[in-house]
């Protein structure tokens, strides 16, 4: 008995002693993780947080449904805008033109993004100038004829494709310049003028599409005198003594440059012709008339009976300017 009671005492104290010790917690092993409930349409993929500022949805987006327009974009000169970090829109190229696309994206309502080639002229290029405002221009786009005649950036500048690989850069140049000034283009079929048709130089050459400060947007050469002086140097002065009309009038009071049937490019056929416009004085000192001695400055010996007188650059060899000779002779 003894024994038993002695036993009995030792288990009740044991059941003590674990009662007092803390229950350590067995995770259960056949049990499954307990996975958050995910909304219909989205994946079991943790997506990453997205990092395009409010409003906006990044260009991967775009490609959704502008697939084509993509994937020429990332061609043209324009994809620059795509990678460069110090354009601010890396990653939001389209987004830079159009807006922000994130309600477009979910909507795909047209009203919900900014078409440019729907826009006013002057908005479509506001666009545009936010980032081409240091462009090699004389005054400004906008400030040429071009856009005072409402002409956007879009009507000959295309964002989305690549530069073309086909053609000679000047004729398509000249193609896309011909297909608004119709006019300018036909005086080119004339017997004499400058290489445009045949792809030798461009329109650009002698004008700024963008404006300058002279009129039909006329470049200038160096010191602003007449762009025709880039190509045309030996014409270049100052001259001791000058031909009033190259200083004050320009080369267009005598040239035609777009086409002409005198093989100087003279807005006349022949020379008297053009030089008795200015030169057409008929009388004399005094108020006596010169009978048979038409034009040139007084006294008019030149009788233009005789074809000798009928090409006035034989004798007057530095019309536009000489050194040596008030006459321009020499």
């Amino acid at each position: 008995m003894t024994v038993i009671l002695s036993v009995a005492v030792m288990v009740l104290a044991a059941g003590a002693l674990q009662a007092q010790e803390p229950q350590k917690a067995v995770p259960a092993v056949d049990k499954p993780v307990q996975q958050p409930a995910k909304s219909a349409g989205t994946s079991s993929v943790l997506q990453p947080v997205s990092e395009e500022p409010p409003g906006y949805s990044g260009s991967e987006s775009c490609q959704v449904c502008h697939e084509d327009i993509s994937l020429a974009f990332k061609k043209s000169r324009h994809a620059v805008v795509e990678t460069e970090r110090r354009r601010g829109w890396e990653g939001r190229a389209c987004e830079s033109c159009h807006g922000p696309g994130a309600k477009h994206a979910e909507s795909a309502d047209t009203a919900n993004i900014r078409n440019p080639s729907k826009l006013s002229p002057d908005k479509a290029d506001a666009g545009c100038l936010s980032c081409h405002t240091m462009q090699p221009t004389h005054v400004g786009r906008v400030h040429g004829s071009h856009g005072k005649n409402q002409v956007s950036c879009a009507s000959c500048h295309s964002v989305h494709t690549p530069k073309p690989t086909h053609g000679n850069r000047m004729t398509r140049i000249n193609g896309q310049c011909g297909a608004c000034h119709t006019s300018q283009r036909a005086s080119f079929q004339r017997p004499y003028g400058h290489r445009i048709p045949q792809g030798a130089m461009s329109c650009a050459d002698c004008h700024n599409p963008h404006g300058t400060q002279l009129t039909a947007s006329l470049r200038l050469s160096t010191g602003g005198e007449p762009g025709c002086l880039n190509c045309h140097g030996d014409k270049r002065g100052p001259f001791t003594y000058e031909h009033a009309p190259v200083r004050l009038e320009g080369c267009q009071s005598c040239h035609e440059p777009h086409g002409s049937a005198n093989p100087r490019m003279l807005t006349r056929p022949t020379i008297s012709q053009l030089c008795l416009e200015c030169h057409a004085g008929i009388t004399q000192p005094g108020g006596g008339t010169n009978t048979g001695a038409l034009g040139g400055i007084p006294p008019a010996f030149h009788d233009l009976r005789s074809a000798r007188f009928r090409n006035c650059t034989i004798c007057h060899t530095k019309v536009h300017g000489s050194h040596v000779n008030r006459a321009l002779l020499k």
